[in-house]
């Protein structure tokens, strides 16, 4: 992959984010974290751009207007959008969802971090998988 990445950080939660970028820039990625605070606008702000080429989407579950599998559902029927891997979180560690998060095309699932310590792994993981 080229050296400069832009990664989508779709959460309603303002402190996640926060985490999330955190722990990705502590990892030394030369990356452009645009966040967005739900799938409705993350599929809205995507539209308007004409060739949509950035390395990963980090996408909650759990959101108002548009939750997580219904925009990858979306994501995946369109195919500007249809290859780029995104990692979903979430609070609950059902099996139940994550075979749905899978089944909907999500390319990893990760229970929600709950200390800065175990955001730091994830984005190392996310690094190492997907940038």
């Amino acid at each position: 992959m080229d050296n400069f990445k832009t990664i989508y950080l779709v959460d309603d939660d303002q402190d996640d984010r926060f985490f999330v970028k955190e722990a990705i820039q502590g990892t030394g990625t030369d990356a452009n974290i645009i966040e967005v605070e739900n799938g409705f606008d993350l599929l809205t702000l995507v539209q308007k751009i004409a060739d949509p080429s950035f390395s990963v989407i980090i996408i909650d579950m759990n959101m108002p207007k548009m939750n997580g599998l219904e925009t990858v559902a979306a994501i995946r029927r369109d195919a500007r959008l249809a290859d780029i891997p995104v990692v979903m979180l979430s609070t609950s560690s059902n099996s139940s969802l994550i075979e749905t998060a899978y089944t909907s095309g999500v390319s990893s699932f990760v229970t929600k971090p709950s200390t800065f310590e175990e955001f730091a792994q994830l984005a190392l993981v996310i690094k190492e998988r997907f940038l």
